[in-house]
């Protein structure tokens, strides 16, 4: 359904479960200017299968859930990490690259062990990006998607303690040179996959 015939939510439940992502969305929807009241995501409700094909799948699959179970407009996004020289690996099993139980630890890992493994090392040959698709969903059958890529490369090691999943070892293009995991959380979101898409959704919203 389109922004024009969509009523502007007065307030918002973030589906996702995970802690990181769902202060970094409301930080940045936060500073956007909607004045939407944001809400966490209700303890009660049951994590979501994630089994679509795509990002886009599984960011509606979630947003859904929600606003079914809260009668609320509901935002929820799906996210990864798209490596060239793996083929697109790990996409859309991003957070569960090395096995279901896996923390960002054990991803980061996995991602540089099969770089080697299929010999890219210099830096033309690890080109990467992170892709966000954004679902708001709306409690009448509205629904608003958004889009957000950032390109860059990953690196050998990680280098930062900021951020979350494989931010330490990823480069955006449009940087200095720095991880994500080593700039600000204003500094990312300026340039990060996950801002782009909010923005993105903003404007709709606006």
């Amino acid at each position: 359904m389109s922004p024009a015939s969509s009523p502007r939510p007065e307030r918002i439940v973030l589906a996702s479960a995970n802690r990181a992502k769902a202060a970094e969305l409301a930080e940045i929807l936060g500073g956007s200017g909607l004045g939407v009241e944001l809400l966490p995501r209700p303890g009660h409700v049951p994590e979501v299968l994630e089994d679509a094909p795509d990002f886009v799948g599984n960011a509606r699959l979630k947003a859904h859930a929600l606003r079914d179970a809260t009668g609320e407009w509901s935002l929820a996004d799906d996210s990864g990490l798209e490596v060239d020289a793996l083929d697109g690996a790990p996409g859309v099993v991003s957070a569960r690259y090395a096995g279901e139980s896996a923390d960002d630890a054990a991803n980061v890992a996995l991602l540089l062990e099969r770089l080697e493994a299929v010999g890219a090392v210099s830096p033309s040959q690890r080109t990467a990006r992170f892709r966000c698709v954004i679902v708001l969903a709306g409690p009448d059958g509205e629904e608003l998607v958004a889009e957000g890529v950032v390109e860059g490369r990953i690196i050998d090691r990680r280098t930062g303690d900021g951020g979350f999943g494989y931010d330490p070892v990823f480069v955006p293009n449009e940087g200095d040179g720095r991880t994500f995991a080593l700039m600000s959380p204003a500094e990312k979101h300026a340039v990060s996959h996950r801002g782009r898409a909010l923005r993105a959704l903003v404007d709709q919203l606006a």
